[in-house]
C-alpha cells in the first residue's frame, strides 16, 4: 500500500567549475523539516506528485500546513489507484473508466455511507483536480482527451454592509454537491457549544486532561484562534502582548506575518485575550513541567508555550490524538455533546459570542468589520455567516448571552474552576 512520508529538504544548485559540473547546497534556497511526499507500495516515489508538492512547499506565500492537507488528499488517491490497479495518466474517451471519475464515484459511496463527510470528498477532488492542472501545465503528461468539461457558476455572498453580491467561479464537472448543511451554520459547518456545555467541558479537561489540552481549549474558547496559531504561540508573543486601549483588561497579541505564529492564508492581525487567560499561559510557559518539556526541544522550538513530553511542536496528528482520546473519555464521563466535538469548534463558539456583544452595542457593518479583524478572516464573508444565524437560531442566541456572560463574569463565576 502507498504510504505518506515527511522528509527534510535541503535545496541543491548546479555549480561549475573548470568546464565540470557538480552540484552543492544552495545557501538561499528554502529549507523544509516536513516536506510531504507520496511513495507506492514498491518504494518508489510518485514523482509528479511529489514535484507538485515541493513546488508549492517552496514557495515563501505558501504555508506548509496547507501542502500537507493538499497530500493527505493526494495520498487518499494514490490508495485507491493502487488497490484498484489503476494509473493515474489513464484518461480514455469513455467517462467511466477514468481513474479520476472512479474516485469520484468512490467518494460519493463513502459519503452515503458516512465514512467520508461531503466537505472533506469535495477537498479531495479540489486537490486532485489542483493536481492534474498542474501536471498538465509542465507538460508532465499530456492526455488525448480533455481532463474534464469545466462550467462557470455564481457564488453569492454578503459585502460589510449587509448588501448580497455575487462572484463568478470556475468549477468542474467532477466536484461533487454539498448537500449535508441544513440551516445556516458557521466556518466547516460547526455549530458553537452552549455556555453549559463549554463550562462542562473545561472543568472536565482541568480535572482529567493534561495542562497543555486544557489550555490549548480554553484559548480556543477564550480568544477564537486557530489551532494553527495557538501551537504556534511563542513565550514571547505573550511577554510583547499589549493592553487594548479601549477595552478593559484585555491584551492584544500580534500574530501572522513577521511573528512567528501562523494564521490561515498568512493574515497578519492581533487576537484579543483577557487578561487572566494571558496570566495563565504565562503561568504555564514557566511552571517546571513545560521546562522539563523545553529542556528536550530544538533550540528552534524551545520558546513554544506548547510542546509535547518528547519537547516536539504540537501538530495536527499530535492534536488528533488527544482529541480522539478526549471524546472517548468525555463520553464515558456522561457529556454525551462530545461526541461529535471537533477543536474547531471553540472557534465558533468564542465567535457566536463575540458577534451577539457587538450586535447590541453597534451597527451591523460596524460588528462584521470588529469581528472579522478580530477573528482574522480573510473575507467578511465568513463573518457575515454568524450574523445570519444569530439572527435565523433564537436558541443560540441565548446560548451567546448565556456565553457573554460567563465570558465577562456577570454571573460572577470564579475564573478558578477553569485553572490547570
Amino acid at each position: 500500500m502507498a504510504t505518506l512520508e515527511h522528509i527534510h529538504f535541503s535545496p541543491w544548485r548546479e555549480f561549475s567549475a573548470d568546464a565540470s559540473f557538480s552540484w552543492e547546497p544552495d545557501p538561499i534556497g528554502r529549507k523544509l523539516t516536513s516536506l510531504p511526499q507520496i511513495f507506492w507500495e514498491d518504494g518508489e516515489g510518485w514523482a509528479e506528485v511529489n514535484l507538485w508538492a515541493l513546488s508549492k512547499a517552496i514557495n515563501p506565500e505558501c504555508n506548509i500546513e496547507t501542502v500537507k492537507s493538499l497530500m493527505k488528499h493526494l495520498f487518499d488517491y494514490a490508495k485507491y489507484l493502487e488497490s484498484n490497479n489503476l494509473n493515474w495518466r489513464h484518461f480514455p474517451a469513455r467517462l467511466s473508466e477514468r481513474a479520476i471519475v472512479r474516485f469520484r464515484g468512490d467518494l460519493i459511496k463513502r459519503i452515503q455511507a458516512g465514512t467520508v463527510s461531503s466537505n472533506t470528498a469535495r477537498s479531495r477532488i479540489n486537490a486532485i483536480t489542483q493536481f492534474y492542472r498542474y501536471s498538465s501545465a509542465q507538460g508532465l503528461f499530456s492526455p488525448e482527451n480533455p481532463l474534464w468539461q469545466e462550467k462557470q457558476r455564481i457564488v453569492r455572498f454578503h459585502d460589510t454592509t449587509g448588501f448580497s453580491r455575487a462572484i463568478s467561479r470556475i468549477s468542474t464537472d467532477l466536484s461533487i454537491p454539498n448537500r449535508t448543511i441544513q440551516g445556516i451554520r458557521l466556518e466547516d459547518g460547526l455549530l458553537p457549544l452552549s455556555d453549559g456545555h463549554m463550562v462542562e467541558l473545561l472543568n472536565f479537561t482541568a480535572r482529567e486532561e493534561t495542562p497543555e489540552l486544557h489550555l490549548m481549549l480554553t484559548t480556543g474558547f477564550f480568544t477564537g484562534a486557530r489551532l494553527c496559531t495557538i501551537t504556534t504561540l511563542r513565550i514571547e508573543n505573550l511577554e510583547s502582548a499589549l493592553p487594548d486601549p479601549y477595552i478593559e483588561d484585555i491584551f492584544l497579541i500580534r500574530v501572522g506575518p513577521g511573528t512567528s505564529v501562523s494564521t490561515k492564508f498568512n493574515v497578519e492581525g492581533s487576537i484579543l485575550i483577557p487578561k487572566k487567560l494571558l496570566e495563565e499561559l504565562k503561568k504555564h510557559s514557566y511552571s517546571t513541567s513545560r521546562l522539563k518539556r523545553e529542556a528536550k526541544a530544538d533550540r528552534i522550538d524551545k520558546s513554544l508555550v506548547f510542546l509535547t513530553s518528547h519537547g516536539k511542536p504540537y501538530n495536527r496528528n499530535s492534536i488528533g490524538v488527544l482529541m480522539s482520546s478526549l471524546r472517548r473519555k468525555a463520553i464515558r464521563a456522561n457529556l454525551k455533546f462530545m461526541k461529535s466535538f471537533k477543536f474547531h469548534m471553540t472557534r465558533a463558539t468564542y465567535g457566536t459570542w463575540l458577534m451577539k456583544l457587538s450586535l447590541s452595542v453597534s451597527s451591523t457593518g460596524a460588528s462584521i468589520e470588529f469581528v472579522k479583524n478580530a477573528m482574522l478572516h480573510k473575507h467578511e464573508a465568513s463573518t457575515f455567516t454568524y450574523v445570519k444565524f444569530l439572527e435565523n437560531t433564537e436558541g443560540k442566541q441565548q446560548a451567546a448571552a448565556a456565553f457573554n456572560q460567563a465570558f465577562t463574569g456577570i454571573k460572577r463565576r470564579i475564573w478558578d474552576d477553569f485553572k490547570t
